[in-house]
């Protein structure tokens, strides 16, 4: 059984190493302590007998989230934790009043552009050269949250 609730301090160094398995340049440690004390920050984490197996977050910033990450650990892929994840932020976006959720993705991850597309984003633009490791173009994808 997966739970999803509001990362708190405890729940960082968990956190700090999902990032690390699966993003080629992971935030650190104290980057997500940092999250925990910024008004505008808002995470979820998602556990499994206790475990975080999961996390998802974005900024609320006048009116609009913007998601900074939505991160599974490679072996509880495909088994409905991102969706999850992601249907906590809408829930949480519509809660707050925002107009919007909006997010970057490597165009090369389609899996990605599938499930966000399932919940409604649409690619809005691209952003060339966005990934500092490999400068890999990036699509812009928005859901309006007052539709």
């Amino acid at each position: 059984m997966v739970i999803i609730g509001r990362m708190t301090e405890k729940d960082v160094k968990e956190v700090a190493e999902v990032e690390k398995q699966c993003f080629a340049l992971p935030w650190s440690e104290k980057s997500f302590y940092d999250e925990m004390t910024n008004k505008l920050a808002v995470y979820f984490t998602a556990k499994t007998d206790g475990k975080c197996v999961g996390y998802a977050g974005f900024w609320n910033v006048s009116g609009e989230g913007g998601i900074t990450n939505v991160a599974v650990l490679p072996p509880y892929r495909r088994q409905g934790i991102a969706s999850m994840l992601i249907e906590e932020m809408i829930r949480e976006g519509k809660a707050q009043s925002l107009a919007l959720l909006t997010l970057e993705v490597r165009k090369s991850n389609r899996a990605a552009q599938d499930l966000y597309k399932k919940y409604g984003f649409d690619i809005i633009g691209e952003r060339k050269r966005y990934y500092s490791d490999n400068g890999e173009d990036a699509f812009i994808m928005t859901k309006f949250l007052n539709k």
